[in-house]
């Protein structure tokens, strides 16, 4: 597949909203608010109006301005039926940004929507459970195989083409079909329900999709957190895993215009995330161990942690764009099966590489 490069900016706005097309008594029609994160991914990596290097700034100041009139606002002044997918749309038709891909609106922590330009619409909503597991399988040592335990999070993620409509798939439904599986999971030894002998986070995966996707057609992945750092995507066919890291360190830009701040010495807490695709091995039960990635991502994480960027050898610039081509030439051979990396010099805002089927967006 093609290598895509995706400049992704978020910015917050507070907000209050009535969505009067719900049913008499639902909640949401009485008026209340919501702390929403808007994040957009343009398939931009600059333009004539920004310096080199600059897109991921200039990507965000625009999304800043577009969301601008919406903070501290009465949404319905501005669109009558506020819902997440319309504020999307309402959204993507004022952001001035060469080759925006896709438009996300998060409601709160826990659930969201992102939408593309044919109007297609990715809902998805997070929940949680505590319970216990061991893994039987891992080598003698390794310190899955003792009995220990996770707030797991779930996310069940629902893709539909919305033609039109205000609404994709209910948050209350994809509630209520997460009720009975909760019932079932939560303060429960994993190891002792069927199906679950071996519960890694992609068994785990594969056997919540078979409980949800003949009640819920549009279902297109679920998602576990085992940590908060690590997980696994399911969409019926593949396993996805990613490690997640931080990263403390220093750059100046290159590129950018000699008064450009920018140009000084300065930092980022940097998030990097590793995406990885492989078939199941069928007695561990996972795809690559979370251990295995970090281990392996090791030697290159050394050189980005507490450095200079701009600095390393072979670094175009110290931009989000150049240290992910960075990162995946010095991945290349340690993990044949990485096909995609994301990478933020803040929150929310930095740039993702692809080169695989990209699995669906996480949420901030």
């Amino acid at each position: 597949m093609s290598v895509r490069l995706y400049t992704v900016a978020a910015v917050p706005f507070e907000a209050a909203c009535q969505v009067g097309i719900f049913p008499e008594g639902h909640r949401a029609r009485r008026l209340h608010g919501h702390s929403y994160l808007a994040q957009v991914r343009a398939e931009w990596a600059s333009d004539r109006t920004s310096a080199p290097g600059t897109a991921t700034e200039t990507l965000t100041a625009r999304l800043q301005a577009a969301v601008a009139p919406l903070d501290y606002a009465f949404l319905n002044d501005y669109l009558p039926i506020p819902t997440d997918e319309n504020l999307a749309r309402w959204i993507r038709a004022r952001l001035d940004a060469p080759g925006l891909e896709r438009v996300g609106i998060q409601s709160t922590r826990d659930q969201g929507v992102d939408l593309d330009g044919a109007d297609h619409a990715h809902v998805w909503r997070r929940f949680r459970f505590e319970a216990a597991h061991q893994l039987p399988n891992v080598p003698a040592g390794h310190p899955c195989g003792r009995m220990h335990g996770h707030g797991f999070e779930v996310i069940v993620h629902a893709d539909q083409d919305l033609a039109g409509l205000d609404l994709g798939v209910d948050f209350d439904r994809l509630d209520e079909l997460w009720r009975p599986l909760h019932a079932i999971l939560h303060q429960a030894c994993l190891n002792e329900l069927p199906g679950l002998e071996n519960p890694t986070s992609e068994r785990l995966a594969a056997w919540l999709w078979q409980r949800l996707q003949a009640e819920l057609p549009p279902l297109s992945w679920v998602t576990v957190y085992e940590t908060a750092t690590a997980g696994c995507h399911y969409d019926g066919r593949h396993y996805r895993i990613w490690k997640e890291r931080v990263f403390e360190s220093a750059l100046r830009l290159r590129r950018v215009p000699a008064d450009d701040p920018r140009r000084r010495l300065h930092g980022h807490s940097y998030r990097i995330r590793l995406h990885l695709t492989a078939p199941l091995d069928e007695v561990m039960g996972w795809t690559v161990d979370y251990g295995e990635v970090k281990a392996l991502f090791e030697p290159a994480y050394r050189q980005l942690d507490h450095h200079r960027l701009d600095q390393l050898t072979g670094l175009e610039d110290a931009d989000p764009a150049s240290l992910l081509r960075w990162v995946r030439a010095a991945l290349a051979e340690r993990l044949p099966p990485l096909d995609r990396i994301d990478l933020e010099e803040t929150p929310g805002c930095g740039a993702t590489l692809c080169w695989g089927e990209e699995g669906p967006a996480l949420p901030g």
